[in-house]
């Protein structure tokens, strides 16, 4: 993946990784070089970091199983139609 610069697309795939540190050191500075780069997925990884910053502070509280279910359903149907479009 270092060998070449990478897409938004694939940096998007990777986010998670990366704010966790996560990722391989050649696919590290990939990611790092993009975001030299681009500045949309600058924002986007400084949004996702802030929002998880903002959650990690907060207290937990009980979900509702019913609730739970739904969100994981929902989450399940949404991946699904995307994994489909991608083929």
């Amino acid at each position: 993946m270092a060998a070449r610069p990478l897409a938004c697309r694939e940096l998007v795939e990777l986010v998670t990784a990366h704010l966790e540190g996560a990722l391989a050191p050649d696919v590290h500075r990939a990611v790092a070089g993009h975001l030299r780069r681009c500045q949309g997925c600058t924002d986007y990884v400084s949004q996702l970091r802030s929002t998880a910053d903002a959650l990690g502070s907060m207290a937990p509280r009980s979900l509702d199983p019913q609730v739970c279910d739904r969100l994981v359903a929902a989450f399940r149907g949404w991946s699904a139609t995307r994994d489909a479009a991608a083929t």
